[in-house]
């Protein structure tokens, strides 16, 4: 098996097969979903699944998988930190995101999970080394209610209001945090780059997985 992907939603498995399906065909995914993480790292913080993040991944690895992606930001951080103890290349999905971000000055990071925003924020920080550009944030409160009722456009919508309601002098380019919210970056009208994780980070893991 080729690459394992660690989702805490079973609405990223046919966004990820069809990524893999126009980007990468032929690479082998197996998916592992636990919304029970998420739950928990919102009430309790990421450290509190750490070690339910490492088992998961460690079974991944004894069936065979060569690289294990995160596609949860919020414990995106916990995943990739278990990477020694895996004995395989274990990533994130939003560190291509935050390193494209990084080398703008001001950034804003929107999200619709509050648990969410500081892993994000941390990481463009991580990524940007000495430099320190402006990160503001931004959190569309009640929009994941919409997600989470099988509500997708309205979520979408929800969030690319706050999108375009950005000031220009705020931000340069806008991070949309987490994964469920990539196909918002096809429903704003702002001219300034709407940066989302699925695609890039597929892309880097599937390259680890590969070799």
């Amino acid at each position: 098996m080729g690459l394992a992907l660690l989702h805490t939603s079973l609405v990223h498995v046919p966004v990820f097969d069809g990524l893999r399906d126009l980007d990468h065909p032929g690479l082998e995914l197996r998916h592992l979903v636990s919304e029970e993480l998420l739950a928990r790292a919102r009430a309790e913080g990421p450290e509190a699944v750490a070690g339910d993040v490492a088992r998961l991944m460690g079974e991944a690895v004894a069936a065979g998988a060569t690289a294990v992606l995160c596609t949860c930001s919020t414990i995106g951080g916990v995943a990739e930190a278990a990477a020694d103890a895996l004995g395989v290349p274990a990533l994130r999905v939003d560190r291509p995101m935050a390193a494209r971000a990084a080398a703008a000055d001001r950034i804003v990071v929107v999200a619709s999970v509050a648990s969410t925003l500081e892993p994000t924020v941390g990481l463009i920080r991580e990524e940007a080394g000495s430099r320190t550009p402006r990160i503001a944030t931004r959190l569309v409160e009640d929009a994941f209610e919409l997600f989470e009722a099988g509500d997708r456009e309205g979520y979408l919508d929800a969030v690319a209001a706050v999108v375009d309601a950005v000031p220009e002098d705020q931000a340069e380019v806008i991070v949309l945090a987490q994964a469920s919210l990539a196909d918002v970056a096809e429903r704003v009208t702002t001219r300034r780059p709407v940066l989302s994780s699925p695609r890039s980070g597929l892309a880097a893991a599937a390259g680890v997985a590969r070799g």
